[in-house]
């Protein structure tokens, strides 16, 4: 549908301005929305209303495994670090244990079409305790042999039996770490990690028969520059992988506790920046992939670009998906899903988690029941995030509302993006431009009620 041949000229004065902290969107209400009002006892009713509405969504699942060898500087996840494998197969006990309960609180209706283990670092675990955590999910549900089923690895942990291993135990799709292969930027991150250890990942699992191999980069990290990012885009296009995802790196000491470790003298300038990813779009572009959305890179022939051409691209907390009618199962501590018109997610650290299974109960922390005007929001969002368009009449029949009325003064707002380039709009449509698709989080955040709220209410209290 879309394709980004040409990469447009950004220039630096349209990035600071643009230039804004905002979410991700793979929800919406995003995840500081959820209250702890929501509990187990209402997730497991939501659960149990899948089978009273006749036939079921289809289930994806998410299984969180938190632990990693070693520590990256830039890492942002609930993870970890550890050398003590005995951790994991306990946690490995307690996610059993809530799978298990998740079975019981589904009544049945328990078929399975997208699965993805991520973390940390799913292959930390060893065979035998990814065997038992394969076997208790085929137990347990129903999985689709059509399904996409995925899992995140570190090639530096990754053994030769490992990939065909995986592939036995029934994924198709894999994930691998890079980030940047220049030395200088592996060892300001902490994560020295050969070309050699990609590749021959790499090579294992085409061997394998994995359908989709994806590999991640991130750009704004300590040390970088130009020609050394250029050199690892050279040596990511030559790997040849369906998939791409390359994520500006957000630095956040304050919050994550890994990132103090990295200092800021290093980290490129906002003008190398957008070299960085200018030269990432342009290169990946040349090199014959479709621009998906957000952060996300396939080749025309991967499922996610089929998906989006067929307009069935979804987003969700595991970033672009090409299931867009399932429930999702967030499964494993911190873990988020999302059943009907809610999300839900699990505590955050292992000493509850495994306090709250001890019990008998689901590990539900938050959650949000999404009320009429979440869910027109998270469908305008969905429609930017996967499809780069609004189409408003359809919106306007399926929730009842006069678009321009309902919308009065996200109308408004959305007239700055429209000066400068970012989308173009009429009566029946809403689109956003070639140059617009750099800046999709912040057109989404136009819709983003809560945002808005928010910033009423710091106006008021600022003026008194």
């Amino acid at each position: 549908m879309h394709d980004m041949q040409s990469s447009p000229a950004i220039s630096l004065e349209l990035l600071r301005r643009f230039d804004v902290t905002g979410p991700r969107y793979t929800s919406y209400p995003t995840a500081d929305r959820f209250v702890e009002a929501f509990d187990a006892h209402t997730y497991q009713g939501w659960l149990r209303k899948r089978v009273l509405a006749g036939q079921p969504r289809p289930l994806s699942l998410y299984v969180h495994l938190p632990f990693c060898q070693t520590i990256c500087y830039y890492c942002a996840c609930n993870k970890i670090v550890t050398k003590d494998h005995g951790r994991a197969a306990r946690y490995i006990h307690y996610v059993l244990k809530e799978i298990a309960l998740l079975g019981e609180a589904l009544d049945g209706a328990r078929s399975v079409v997208q699965m993805h283990w991520g973390g940390g670092t799913p292959n930390f675990l060893r065979s035998g305790e990814m065997a038992d955590l394969a076997r208790a999910v085929g137990r347990t549900f129903r999985l689709d042999p059509k399904g996409e089923y995925s899992i995140e690895i570190d090639p530096r942990w990754a053994q030769p039996e490992t990939i065909p291993f995986l592939a036995d135990l029934g994924f198709n799709c894999i994930s691998l770490g890079v980030q940047d292969f220049d030395p200088a930027v592996q060892r300001a991150v902490n994560r020295i990690q050969t070309e050699e250890q990609t590749s021959s990942t790499i090579e294992a699992a085409r061997a394998a028969g994995f359908k989709s191999i994806n590999i991640d980069l991130i750009y704004g990290l300590p040390k970088q520059n130009v020609m050394g990012f250029n050199a690892t885009l050279e040596k990511v296009i030559r790997a040849s992988p369906e998939r791409v995802a390359l994520y500006n790196y957000a630095h956040l000491p304050g919050i994550f506790k890994p990132q103090r470790r990295i200092a800021e003298a290093d980290l490129p300038t906002p003008e190398v920046k957008l070299q960085l990813l200018s030269l990432a779009i342009r290169r990946l572009n040349d090199a014959g992939y479709h621009y998906v959305g957000m952060d996300h890179f396939a080749k025309p022939h991967d499922d996610l670009s089929v998906a989006q051409v067929q307009g069935r691209l979804h987003r969700n907390f595991q970033g672009y998906s090409t299931h867009a009618d399932c429930d999702l199962l967030g499964i494993g501590v911190s873990a988020i899903g999302q059943v009907g018109p809610t999300y839900s997610q699990n505590v955050k650290t292992v000493d509850e988690y495994y306090d709250r299974l001890d019990k008998d109960t689901l590990p539900v922390l938050r959650g949000i029941e999404l009320t009429a005007d979440d869910l027109v929001r998270r469908t305008l969002i969905q429609c930017l995030m996967c499809r780069f368009e609004i189409p408003i009449e359809s919106i306007e029949i399926a929730y009842l509302i006069v678009f321009k009325k309902y919308f009065a003064s996200e109308m408004e707002d959305l007239a700055a993006f429209r000066e400068s380039g970012l989308i173009q709009m009429d009566d029946q449509w809403i689109t956003v431009t070639p140059l617009g698709r750099y800046f999709i989080r912040n057109i989404c955040m136009v819709f983003d009620r809560y945002l808005r709220e928010g910033r009423e209410r710091a106006r008021y209290s600022s003026v008194v």
